[in-house]
């Protein structure tokens, strides 16, 4: 009889804490948002894994699409295919050349952007013009850090394409200098080359014109200057918070690149 009572008992206050959780979350809270996480040039998806166990951890779901770095036209609608499969709000988030590609991506499930050391172009600017060193001094990333090779590629003239990427030797003193050796051996193994063709295509309309967006700025990075970013962020109206850390922010300093995309998370 003791066992009963025990049991009943028991079962009553998994009950009264089940309605007390119940009725400190508001019955019409909005769903969170799914965040997506675009990589930019010289990297694949694995340059968020940091930030996105973060996120993860925080009770988001997180997806990190491939970008092909074949041009902005094609990598934003390879974006928006993912995008495409998800059904609730999004936050995009672009690192470095991804987000040229956030800029093109125009969709309403989208309410917020966030830019981290990353492009942010105008309507027909071209990336290229945003590393001007006359204009943004001190990009590290031309040769012989810079180098290019010819690469298979179907969306190419004869199924070639001309592709740069980060030299090994180059790689954590240009790209990611305050992570460690292994660290950027890994990095640079995972490296994915870009159509030199990808930073002379001009923009589309950008959709941060009409969209919430953070920008943080890496005051130490070596490929988009950091006065080319202060730039871009000043010009679009972004909340702007700076980070001391290399282009590789996002690798380097994972909890602070996530806490940039969650603040990104409409309240």
């Amino acid at each position: 009889m003791y066992l009963v009572r025990s049991l009943r008992a028991a079962v009553a206050a998994l009950a009264v804490a089940a309605a007390t959780t119940l009725a400190a979350v508001p019955a019409d809270a909005a769903p969170l948002p799914t965040i997506v996480l675009v990589h930019g040039a010289f990297a694949d998806a694995t340059s968020w894994d940091g930030v996105a166990a973060i996120l993860r951890e925080h009770g988001y779901r997180v997806v990190t699409p491939d970008n092909p770095l074949r041009g902005p036209a094609h990598d934003a609608a390879a974006i928006q295919r993912t995008i495409d499969a998800i059904s609730g709000p999004v936050v995009l988030a672009g690192h470095s050349y991804g987000g040229f590609v956030i800029s093109n991506v125009h969709d309403p499930k989208i309410e917020s952007l966030v830019y981290i050391a990353a492009f942010a172009p105008v309507q027909g600017e071209v990336a290229q013009l945003l590393l001007d060193p006359i204009r943004f001094p001190g990009s590290q990333l031309l040769p012989p850090a810079l180098q290019v090779a010819v690469v298979d590629d179907a969306n190419g003239v004869g199924g070639k394409n001309l592709d740069g990427y980060v030299a090994a030797d180059q790689f954590n003193t240009v790209f990611a200098q305050d992570v460690s050796p292994a660290t950027a051996a890994d990095m640079f193994a995972h490296q994915q080359s870009i159509a030199i063709a990808a930073n002379l295509e001009p923009s589309g309309a950008p959709s941060w014109a009409g969209t919430p967006s953070w920008y943080l700025v890496s005051r130490a990075d070596r490929v988009i200057p950091p006065a080319s970013q202060r730039f871009m962020a000043n010009r679009m109206g972004a909340r702007t918070s700076e980070l001391d850390a290399s282009h590789a922010g996002l690798v380097s300093r994972p909890d602070s690149v996530a806490a940039v995309v969650e603040a990104a998370v409409p309240r």
